[in-house]
């Protein structure tokens, strides 16, 4: 029960800084060229630095291991994400894009950091991996109507991709930092969720919300994503021994996120309903107040 009350308490954070983002747009203090940079930030320095700082962890037998472990059920969870979508949204490509991919990145990484911890970020790598090449990959091919080609060469090069690897690395090696770039690591990290939900705030701004609350094809999508998906996903994580209990969660949560908000820039990149994919982000963060407690609750009863 504490556990889903400081989960609730943290979306609510959240939320408020969704509300500054919101009301500094709506006030003319940052502009959509400025969203964008924004962005950058956080998908070139923010998230890279979390990524990195989770694997900063004791090598062990049992934390390498994990590890593996975490990966491959993460990367399974994916595909079990983009099954239930396909199969519960039918051919509408938005809501199956939607519903698949979560936001574990800007808003999972916070959750689990505050209430499991920010090594608990380790066991994401692999989920937020397999996300972002399900992304470039399924993901495009839903909207074109065309397999998407990605060259190892792009692969390679994305952010979250060399903060993986570099993040390996320092876990294999155990190499600690010096202390100048650590504490620059911490700086540049604790943006990541201040900055995302600034962002989102933005995408608020931007959607009639009448209109908005009346179509029903939303309600459908966040049913997927946020009860559908993570209620199965949380019935395959009980197969895992109860020692992986952190991992458990932490991967849940991951599950258990709100739309996340590259449905929007895959949108407006490939000819898609830009307007529908940033409602999909605003209603499912909307309902996630109350969906993350209770599916993380459930889990604790559960487990």
């Amino acid at each position: 029960m504490q556990m889903s009350l400081t989960l609730a308490v943290q979306v609510l954070v959240m939320f408020v800084l969704a509300g500054v983002g919101y009301v500094m747009f709506r006030a003319g203090k940052i502009t959509l060229e400025g969203n964008r940079s924004i962005g950058n930030i956080l998908i070139y320095l923010s998230l890279p630095a979390v990524i990195i700082k989770g694997f900063m962890v004791e090598r062990t037998v049992e934390s390498a291991v994990a590890l593996g472990v975490s990966a491959a059920v993460g990367a399974g969870l994916v595909v079990l994400a983009a099954l239930l979508a396909r199969l519960l949204c039918g051919p509408d490509a938005i809501a199956n894009f939607a519903s698949t991919f979560s936001n574990p990145s800007f808003f999972g990484i916070p959750l689990v950091t505050s209430v499991i911890g920010a090594t608990s970020v380790f066991y994401m790598t692999g989920f937020i991996a397999a996300m972002n090449i399900g992304q470039w990959t399924y993901g495009v091919s839903l909207l074109t109507g065309e397999r998407a080609k990605v060259s190892p060469r792009d692969l390679i090069r994305a952010p979250f991709v060399i903060a993986t690897l570099i993040g390996v690395i320092l876990f294999a090696t155990q190499l600690q930092l010096p202390h100048v770039l650590s504490a620059s690591l911490d700086f540049v990290a604790a943006l990541n969720t201040p900055l995302a939900m600034f962002t989102i705030g933005v995408y608020m701004a931007h959607v009639d919300v009448r209109k908005m609350l009346g179509r029903a094809s939303l309600y459908r999508i966040c049913v997927v994503r946020l009860a559908a998906i993570p209620l199965v996903s949380l019935a395959i994580l009980s197969l895992l021994p109860a020692g992986y209990f952190n991992m458990k969660l932490a991967l849940l949560i991951a599950q258990a996120c709100p739309v996340g908000s590259n449905v929007a820039v895959y949108a407006q990149l490939h000819g898609g309903d830009y307007v529908y994919a940033v409602e999909t982000i605003v209603v499912s963060v909307l309902l996630s107040v109350v969906s993350i407690p209770l599916v993380v609750g459930l889990a604790q009863l559960v487990w």
